[in-house]
């Protein structure tokens, strides 16, 4: 069955189920595999089951996971449906897995492993999700799609902050929101198994095969991306530290990580309601820029106010940012577009795994910590603007893409 002959009805199901399942194993991959532990950090403390050393390791785990996940997708054989499929049951085991030890050098496997699953699951869930989208001609619905990663990070950092009191621990907590994630995970699985491949339409009988377009170059996405990922991921770490510095009532300086969730879920579904026009490398540019402003304020305004604004502007921008750009690299190396996706995702992966290095340097000279992670963050800022102005250029080039 070819998606492009499939009629409205069918067409619109199809759309819906697609939405629907990626951006729950999004939700379940990245909310949870990816991000749950930094809601979960300050209350794995408060057991006394970890410190800030031994939290800055399972992060670092974590993200050098993430790039070898990235870098061996494109290598990995599996169609995208049974890759994102393996990736999601890897997620819930791995988690759970977390809540069963109280060992840190067993943790540090767990999330290395666990950056592995999520990064194999994101390039799997982008390229079965957006090439259904495509094929079926509701590419504007990828806002719906990567809404899921907002929304996992809004779930999990709920999950933590209603039971911050006393009780229950934070090993129950692992186990109890890998649970959840495992029936979340059901759907996506069905979805996937009914609709493993999408296939484009032949041509008329007879008519000579489409010669495939030049492929363009996407050497700069890749730059642009990575500078993302160093930008986005010291705000991403510190944010709920930085409330919990200022705050020290859990009910209140957990709701930064809600906050950032919910900011980057609405702002995929505004892009994919309101703004479908808008040029894609225009609007990557103008949330470079206003994520570059989010990562400054804390810098500039030391209070609970500036986190939580900061936690709005940064997570408003986050996964509008990994929407466009990996619609970006799609449309631009569609042939290849696993391969173009994991380079990009290992991109993201090395510069966020550059960010805490680079925080632990600055800090070895800095006169505290708080100067090192300041100076950490203008630097971050820096590299946003930068990729800000080189995808401004190319926007003014005469780009035609749109989101």
């Amino acid at each position: 069955m070819t998606t492009s002959h499939l009629p409205p009805v069918h067409a619109g199901r199809t759309a819906a189920a697609v939405c629907l399942a990626a951006m729950i194993a999004l939700a379940v991959a990245m909310g949870v595999g990816r991000f749950a532990f930094t809601p979960l950090f300050p209350l794995m403390v408060r057991d006394g089951l970890l410190d800030s050393q031994a939290g800055a390791w399972l992060a670092a785990s974590n993200y050098l996971g993430y790039l070898v996940g990235a870098l061996s997708a494109a290598r990995v054989t599996l169609r995208p449906a049974l890759l994102m499929s393996a990736g999601l049951a890897a997620t819930v085991v791995i988690t759970a897995a977390v809540g069963w030890t109280t060992a840190p050098h067993i943790w540090i496997v767990l999330r290395f492993l666990a950056g592995m699953a999520s990064a194999w699951t994101l390039v799997a869930t982008g390229t079965w999700g957006l090439g259904w989208l495509a094929a079926i001609g509701r590419p504007g619905l990828a806002g719906v799609l990567f809404s899921g990663v907002g929304l996992g990070i809004a779930g999990a950092g709920l999950y933590c902050l209603l039971p911050a009191g006393p009780a229950p621990s934070s090993p129950r907590m692992w186990v109890g929101l890998a649970g959840v994630a495992g029936l979340a995970a059901l759907l996506p699985l069905a979805i996937g198994w009914r609709l493993p491949v999408y296939m484009a339409a032949p041509g008329p009988a007879g008519s000579p095969p489409r010669a495939p377009a030049a492929p363009r170059p996407t050497a700069g996405l890749v730059a642009c991306y990575t500078l993302f990922g160093f930008g986005y991921i010291l705000p991403a770490t510190y944010l709920p530290a930085l409330a919990r510095q200022l705050v020290d009532d859990p009910q209140v300086f957990g709701l930064a990580w809600p906050l950032f969730g919910s900011a980057a879920a609405l702002s995929t579904l505004l892009v994919a309601w309101r703004l479908g026009r808008v040029n894609r490398l225009a609007l990557w540019s103008v949330s470079s820029f206003v994520m570059a402003l989010g990562v400054l304020l804390p810098v500039v305004w030391s209070t609970l106010q500036g986190v939580v604004l900061a936690a709005l502007l940064v997570g408003g921008t986050f996964m509008v940012m990994t929407m466009v750009a990996m619609q970006e690299a799609r449309a631009r190396a569609e042939a290849q577009a696993t391969r173009v996706l994991g380079r990009m995702t290992a991109g993201f992966a090395a510069g966020q795994l550059a960010g805490p290095l680079v925080n632990a340097l600055i800090a070895r000279f800095a006169p505290n910590a708080a100067a090192a992670l300041h100076l950490a963050l203008g630097m971050s800022a820096a590299g946003l603007l930068a990729s800000s102005y080189y995808l401004w250029r190319e926007f003014k080039a005469g780009s035609p893409a749109t989101a």
